[in-house]
């Protein structure tokens, strides 16, 4: 990490916190950075250091102003339009940078090859290696992101069914109380219902295990 990203780290946790002091609000600010809840509370709780790249990150994605981060505010200083976006899960841009702080330059360096004198081949080939491993990591988290859109798209689409359950079931019960049905059919049509419920339910918190497990795979590297 930069000095410089070392002295405003702090200034950045507490802002970070006072974004999501509300309840629930931690859970759906980690979903607009693409980010899983646990690992941005890692952040918050002090037990994970983040760039700079991640906190003009937070204010893109909110709507902040460039630079708002970087000075200490109250929670009356949090503009309407951002914490609006955060109540409402409403990214304003989307983020696809990293959280992990860039590591300090080193000031000792082995010295470098004689003028005109080719780099060894072993540092060539590490060169290399470092490249390919950052084009599959690209790769994967382009993967990985288009995935998580799919995942939370089925989420919204379970959460604010173009149906209500309710109203769906008061349907059938009038069905059931006009219609002359045998027991047998009666009970059939009300367990129908209840499963309908219930498994709506249960595939829901899948959905929604599905989306952090995705969002924090190569997150914690």
């Amino acid at each position: 990490m930069e000095d410089s990203d070392e002295l405003l780290l702090p200034v950045w946790r507490a802002n970070l916190v006072l974004l999501t002091r509300e309840v629930g609000a931690a859970t759906r600010l980690a979903r607009m950075m693409t980010f899983s809840a646990s690992y941005l509370k890692l952040m918050l709780s002090g037990q994970r250091e983040f760039s700079e790249e991640f906190v003009r990150g937070i204010e893109a994605v909110t709507g902040l102003p460039g630079g708002w981060m970087n000075v200490p505010h109250t929670e009356h200083e949090i503009p309407p339009n951002a914490r609006e976006a955060i109540d409402n899960e409403q990214p304003l841009a989307r983020f696809r940078g990293t959280a992990h702080p860039v590591r300090k330059k080193t000031v000792l360096r082995p010295p470098g090859p004689i003028f005109g004198q080719p780099a060894p081949a072993k540092r060539v080939e590490e060169e290399t290696l470092d490249v390919e491993a950052h084009r599959r990591h690209a790769h994967f988290r382009k993967v990985r992101d288009l995935a998580i859109q799919d995942v939370r798209r089925l989420e919204r689409h379970l959460s604010h069914a173009p149906v209500e359950l309710s109203v769906m079931r008061a349907k059938v019960e009038e069905v059931i109380a006009a219609a002359e049905l045998d027991d047998p059919i009666q009970a059939d049509l009300a367990g129908r219902l209840e499963q309908i419920e219930k498994h709506r339910h249960l595939l829901l918190r899948h959905v929604e295990r599905l989306q952090a497990l995705l969002a924090h795979l190569g997150e914690g590297e």
